[in-house]
């Protein structure tokens, strides 16, 4: 079992920059498979960036390519996603998820673009 909690969200100006952190509690965070989804008002939760366990395979959805960068501290148990540029689009519910099938979830956290 491992618990997520997510943290880093808020308002931000249109252009600015946020970093979420996602720390997670239980054993075997490094062999986890980390994902960052999010869920806008009215949509669907959807993808946004995953990295393996070894920090060396990451992905990301198209709509945040070049401006949104995964990464993990295996030895905190925490994973992040810096982004940059930010776009009223970005505004969402912000969710760390875990493991092969993204079993685990943290509760969100917030983010607020405003343009």
């Amino acid at each position: 079992q491992v618990q997520l909690v997510e943290s880093g969200g808020g308002l931000v100006q249109a252009g600015g920059s946020l970093r979420l952190s996602c720390t997670a509690s239980g054993r075997d965070f490094s062999s986890y498979v980390m994902g960052w989804f999010r869920q806008a008002p009215g949509k669907e939760r959807e993808f946004v960036a995953a990295i393996g366990p070894g920090n060396i395979f990451t992905n990301y959805a198209d709509t945040v390519k070049g401006r949104f960068t995964i990464s993990r501290d295996n030895a905190k148990n925490s994973v992040y996603l810096q982004m940059i540029s930010l776009r009223s689009e970005d505004t969402a519910v912000y969710y760390c998820a875990a493991g092969e099938a993204f079993q685990f979830w943290g509760q969100g956290t917030q983010v607020t673009v405003s343009s």
